[in-house]
């Protein structure tokens, strides 16, 4: 498989690329690599790079982007954070993304049993860890069941998994709210942002469209 030239990438809608990491991850589950030539790609792409999908996503070593959907070299900017959350400068990386370098999907990909979301949900306390998981609460605060306190924290599997779907929403939501850039161009049809979650169980992504 070839890397992606600007004529390809010209081909791609936001329906057609958010369909090509569909069957990337179907891939990634039953262990069918594309066949690609790393090397071959990194010549390919020594003087521009024209991906087709950006994927803001966790710095967990479980959940790599270009794995899961069976990518290659210039396929995809991959935007990693704990607890894939946006700030100012995330937000100008997709703007840079999708207005000048012209991706066309936005995957805003959240996992299972997430480390984050479980020290957002036990209120953990760590340097500049602290300040990092407040992006997270209000995805905590947002899930309201259980109300029994003792059942919100980090040992409720479900509660957690819950809290990291709605982390993916109000990130979603935010991106919409905070960058009329983007949010023009999902309007006139030009970009789609898409929700998901990886289950580190099974290899599977879940797109909540």
């Amino acid at each position: 498989m070839k890397a992606h030239t600007k004529e390809t990438q010209a081909t791609m809608t936001p329906e057609k690329s958010l369909q090509f990491l569909k069957e990337g991850n179907r891939r990634f589950q039953n262990n069918l690599k594309a066949n690609r030539n790393l090397l071959e790609q990194v010549n390919d792409t020594s003087e521009g790079q024209f991906p087709f999908a950006t994927i803001l996503h966790c710095i967990d070593s479980r959940v790599s982007a270009e794995l899961i959907f069976d990518q290659g070299l210039g396929d995809v900017f991959s935007i990693r954070i704990a607890g894939n959350f946006v700030n100012e400068d995330i937000l100008g990386s997709m703007e840079f993304a999708c207005k000048l370098a012209g991706t066309e999907v936005i995957v805003v990909l959240g996992h299972t049993s997430c480390g984050a979301v479980k020290g957002a949900c036990d209120d953990a306390k760590l340097g500049n860890l602290t300040t990092m998981l407040e992006k997270i609460k209000p995805a905590v605060n947002a899930v309201k069941l259980p109300e029994d306190k003792s059942l919100r924290n980090s040992s409720n599997k479900e509660f957690v998994n819950n809290v990291a779907i709605k982390n993916v929403n109000l990130t979603i939501e935010r991106i919409l709210k905070e960058s009329p850039v983007l949010a023009e161009m999902v309007t006139n049809g030009q970009v789609k942002i898409v929700g998901a979650m990886y289950d580190v169980n099974t290899g599977a992504v879940d797109f909540y469209e």
